[in-house]
């Protein structure tokens, strides 16, 4: 997957989740970063292309996140560390897989409080 089949796939799971709403797209160390534009909703998922045409889905690393996605996806999706799902260049994309680790980070303080 691109940087931009990525950024399209982060902004569907956004409109089909519940409680998340509008994303607010920034920058954060030269990377596109997408957030709920509401506060207290959801935690950021950051956009790393990479050489090679790899290309890294970041997550803060003091969250659980990655943690959570690999106990759901040990064998469907590739991780980094307490912060990545890296999506290897011409490999398949397990896309249902992806869409619900994003979800799960757009949804991660709405869930922490209870609240989801």
């Amino acid at each position: 997957m691109t940087p931009a089949e990525l950024e399209a796939l982060i902004r569907d799971t956004a409109a089909r989740t519940q409680g998340v709403g509008a994303l607010e797209q920034s920058l954060k160390w030269g990377e596109r970063s997408f957030a709920p534009a509401r506060p207290n909703i959801g935690s950021s998922v950051r956009i790393q292309p990479r050489a090679g045409g790899d290309v890294a889905l970041m997550f803060i690393c003091h969250t659980n996140l990655v943690e959570q996605f690999r106990a759901l996806y040990p064998d469907a999706l590739a991780f980094e560390g307490n912060r990545a799902i890296v999506v290897e260049a011409g490999r398949p994309v397990d896309r249902d897989a992806l869409s619900h680790c994003i979800a799960l980070a757009l949804t991660y303080k709405l869930r922490k409080r209870g609240r989801a």
